[in-house]
C-alpha cells in the first residue's frame, strides 16, 4: 500500500521529541498519534501498550531505551515523529535522530521544571542548528507553576523563548496566541502574548516587516507569517513555548496545527552539514529528480525482518527496485522492499522523496551513518557525524559457556550496530574483550539484550583503565638491526627524533632523510615499526599518543637490507628515544554530573574529594535536588554506582563524559610500570 500518494517535500515535517526522563515524551507521542487518527486508542507506559516502547526491557522498566518512529497525515501534511529516550544512559540513539529532523521539540515536565536533560537537549539541538520548540507537558498536574516556569525558561535559554499558545481553564485547554489575540488564559494576557510573538517574528524579515508597518497585521498572508516564523526558527531568533497535557489531550491538536502551519519543511531547514571527502562542505538539494543521497541514522536488528536500515532522504527519490550504493562501495544493491515505520509495524511504500524517513531490510552491508546513493559521483559524500559522548564505562567479559565465542562476537557486533555509544574492543595482548558504554545501566541493558535476543550469557570483570602514554621532552634514538644466518642477512639502521605535540594532536611521522642514506621504499617499514610500538606502549603497555617522530639518518645494505630489518630498527630506535624523552602515563579525566537530594550533598562532595575529584560547581533543581559538577579520574570511579546508591538511598544518579587526559601522579605511574615489567620480560 502506498500511504504517501501526493506527498511533496514542502508538506513534510520531521520532529524529534527529546528531553529529560519522565517529562512525558512517550505519552505525548501516543497522544499525537491518537489525535492524528493513526491509532484508535491511546496506549500507556504503565500498561506497556504504547507504539514506541515495544521492547520487553522498555515495558518492564517503564521508560524508553531506543528511539521510535511513526508518522501522521493531517490536512495534507505528513508529520514524521521520533520519540527518544530521556535517560542520559541512552543518549546515543537519541542524538543520532537529530541527523534526520529539522525540528527538536524539547519536552519539559511542568512539575519538575528545567532539568539536566532539558539543558543538554537544547544545547545539542542548537549545536546542530535545528529549529527548537519548548513543549511544557503535564500542565494540568497539581503543583505546576506555569507562569514561573516560562520565566525560568526565558532566563535559562534567552528572551527569544516566547509562548506561541497559552493554557486556559486550569490547564484543561490551550489557546493559540500567534494567530489569535482574544480569549481568557490561566496567566498573562492573550493579547499581550500575541503582540509580543508577532513583533518578534515580523521584525526579522524585512519585507514582512515593511508590509506589517504599512498595512497592519490583518493584511499579512498566512504564507508571509509562515515564512517569517520559519526564518526566526532557522536563525535561532525564536524558540516557541507551547503547552500540552499528553494525558488529557489538551494542546495536542494545537501542537499538530503549529507543526502544519509554522514549522520548517525539509526544503526550509538549515542545510545539513554534508562533506565531500575530508572537510569540503557541499550542499544537497531537496530535489526529487536529482541523484539520490540518503543518510542511515538508525539500525535495528529485527528477529523477524532481519537487519533494518532506517534513513532520511536528503536528495533524489528512492523507489522499489532502485540500485543503490553504500558509501564508496563498488557493488550496488537492489531495493526490494521499502518501508515506513510505526513503532514495530512496517508498512510498505512505493517511493521515498526528499524529507522522507523510510527503511530497507536485509542489506547486511548497511551500517549506522552510511550514505546511500545511486551514482559513483557521490562515493565520497558523508554527513558530518553527530557528536555523541565517548563511552567511558567498561566491562571485560567472556562467554559463560565454552564454545560460544563466535556467537558472543556476533551478538556484540549486532548490538554495537544499533547504538553509537556502545563500543566493543578486543585487546589481543590480554586476550580480552571489553564493552564500553555510558553507564553501568547502559551496559546492564546491553547484557540483558544479548541474553534475551541471542541466548549468550557472559561472565564479567572490571577491565583495564584506558590509560595512554606520551612524552614530556625531546630526545633522539638509534638502533642497528643486524642478523646473519648463513644465507642472506638482515640489516637496517635508523636514527630518529621524538618530540611532544599538544594533547589530543595524535601522531605525526616525518621523513627528513637526505642523500638517500635510507632508500624511500624502506620508510614505510620504519613507520610500521614505530606504529607497532605506539600500540604496545613503552613504559606501562598503553598506546602512545601526541608526539612527532622524525627520521633523519640511517644506513642500509644493498643486499641484506629488507623491510623486516627496518621494521625492527624503527621500532627499537623509537623505544630508545621515548625512554630518554621523559615518558609519562596519562589517565582519562571525566566530567561528572551527579544529581542528588540536597540532604546528601556533604557525603557526595566528600566522597568525590576522596577520589581526586575537582568540584566545578553546583546547580539547584526544583524538588530539593542539586546537581554537582566535577572532574575526576575515571580510574577512581570504578565502584561509584554502588557508593552513590548507598550515600543517597538509591536516589542519586550521575553521568560521565570524557573531558581530557592528564598525567597520573608519580606513585600511580610507578605502580603501572612495575605491573607491566613481568609482561615485557615474558616477551
Amino acid at each position: 500500500m502506498n500511504i504517501q500518494t501526493g506527498t511533496h517535500t514542502e508538506n513534510i515535517r520531521n520532529i524529534a521529541l527529546a528531553g529529560h526522563s519522565s517529562s512525558g515524551k512517550t505519552t505525548l507521542f501516543e497522544a499525537l498519534l491518537h489525535a492524528g487518527g493513526v491509532i484508535q486508542a491511546q496506549g500507556t507506559v504503565e500498561r506497556g501498550t504504547t507504539q514506541s516502547d515495544t521492547d520487553p526491557q522498555e515495558k518492564s522498566r517503564g521508560h524508553s531505551i531506543d528511539s521510535a518512529i511513526a508518522s501522521i497525515d493531517v490536512n495534507g501534511c505528513h508529520i514524521n515523529l521520533i520519540d527518544t529516550a530521556g535517560y542520559a544512559d541512552f543518549r546515543g540513539p537519541t542524538l543520532s535522530t537529530f541527523a534526520a529532523v529539522e525540528t527538536v521539540a524539547v519536552v519539559v515536565n511542568a512539575c519538575n521544571g528545567i532539568e539536566y536533560g532539558t539543558r543538554r537537549m537544547m544545547e545539542r539541538a542548537g549545536e546542530r542548528r535545528l529549529a527548537r520548540i519548548l513543549v511544557i507537558n503535564k500542565i494540568d498536574f497539581e503543583g505546576a507553576s506555569l507562569s514561573a516556569l516560562v520565566d525560568a525558561l526565558r532566563d535559562e535559554f534567552g528572551t527569544q523563548c516566547l509562548p506561541v499558545n497559552l493554557p486556559g481553564q486550569g490547564g484543561k485547554l490551550v489557546r493559540d496566541c500567534f494567530f489569535h489575540s482574544e480569549g481568557q488564559t490561566d496567566f498573562s494576557s492573550l493579547a499581550e502574548a500575541h503582540q509580543r510573538i508577532v513583533d518578534q517574528v515580523v521584525e526579522i524579515n524585512e519585507s514582512v516587516m515593511g508590509h506589517y508597518l504599512d498595512s497592519g497585521e490583518d493584511d499579512l498572508s498566512p504564507q508571509e507569517l509562515h515564512d517569517a516564523f520559519e526564518q526566526c526558527l532557522r536563525e535561532g531568533h525564536l524558540i516557541p513555548i507551547c503547552f500540552v497535557s499528553a494525558r488529557t489531550g489538551a494542546g495536542v491538536k494545537e501542537f499538530l496545527e503549529l507543526a502544519e502551519r509554522l514549522l520548517p519543511n525539509p526544503a526550509e531547514g538549515n542545510s545539513p552539514p554534508f562533506l565531500n571527502g575530508e572537510d569540503e562542505a557541499i550542499t544537497v538539494n531537496p530535489d526529487p529528480e536529482q541523484h539520490v543521497i540518503a543518510d542511515v541514522f538508525k539500525i535495528v536488528n529485527d528477529p523477524f525482518v532481519g537487519k533494518l536500515g532506517i534513513f532520511r532522504v536528503w536528495q533524489g527519490t528512492i523507489r522499489k527496485d532502485t540500485q543503490l550504493y553504500i558509501d564508496d562501495s563498488k557493488k550496488a544493491f537492489k531495493v526490494g522492499h521499502l518501508f515506513r515505520l510505526r513503532g514495530k509495524t512496517h508498512e510498505e511504500i512505493e517511493h521515498a522523496i526528499p524529507g522522507d524517513i523510510a527503511a530497507i531490510a536485509k542489506v547486511e552491508e548497511i551500517h549506522f551513518d552510511a550514505v546511500l546513493h545511486d551514482s559513483h559521483d557521490e562515493d565520497r559524500i558523508h554527513l558530518a557525524p553527530i557528536s555523541v559522548p565517548q563511552p567511558m564505562f567498561g566491562l571485560a567479559l567472556e562467554p559463560k559457556h565454552k564454545g560460544q565465542e563466535q556467537k558472543l562476537s556476533q551478538a556484540l557486533g549486532r548490538l554495537a550496530e544499533e547504538d553509537p555509544c556502545f563500543r566493543v574492543e578486543h585487546h589481543k595482548e590480554l586476550n580480552e574483550t571489553v564493552i564500553r558504554g555510558l553507564s553501568d545501566l547502559h551496559l546492564k541493558i546491553m547484557l540483558e539484550r544479548m541474553k534475551e535476543r541471542y541466548g549468550v550469557e557472559v561472565n564479567t570483570h572490571p577491565p583495564r583503565i584506558a590509560y595512554r602514554e606520551t612524552i614530556a621532552g625531546r630526545a633522539e634514538g638509534h638502533h642497528r638491526h643486524k642478523k646473519q644466518t648463513g644465507g642472506a642477512g638482515q640489516f637496517g639502521e635508523v636514527f630518529l627524533r621524538v618530540e611532544p605535540l599538544d594533547r589530543g594532536a595524535g601522531f605525526e611521522f616525518i621523513d627528513a632523510v637526505k642523500g638517500g642514506v635510507i632508500p624511500g621504499q624502506f620508510l614505510p617499514a620504519i613507520e610500521k615499526g614505530v606504529r607497532q610500538a605506539l600500540e604496545s606502549g613503552a613504559i606501562a603497555g598503553y598506546p602512545i599518543q601526541d608526539l612527532r617522530v622524525t627520521v633523519y639518518d640511517g644506513k642500509y645494505h644493498p643486499v641484506d637490507s629488507k623491510e623486516v630489518a627496518f621494521v625492527s630498527a624503527g621500532k627499537k630506535a623509537f623505544l630508545d628515544a621515548v625512554g630518554k624523552a621523559r615518558p609519562i602515563v596519562l589517565e582519562p579525566i571525566v566530567d561528572v554530573e551527579v544529581a542528588i537530594p540536597e540532604a546528601s550533598v556533604g557525603d557526595v562532595t566528600g566522597g568525590l574529594a576522596g577520589k581526586r575529584a575537582r568540584i566545578m560547581g553546583t546547580d539547584s533543581l526544583r524538588g530539593g535536588e542539586l546537581v554537582i559538577k566535577a572532574q575526576a579520574p575515571l580510574a577512581e570511579l570504578t565502584d561509584y554506582p554502588s557508593e552513590l546508591k548507598a550515600m543517597t538511598g538509591g536516589r542519586g544518579r550521575y553521568s560521565l563524559d570524557l573531558s581530557h587526559y592528564e598525567p597520573v601522579p608519580s606513585p600511580v605511574q610507578k605502580q603501572l610500570a612495575e605491573a607491566w615489567k613481568p609482561h615485557v620480560e615474558e616477551d
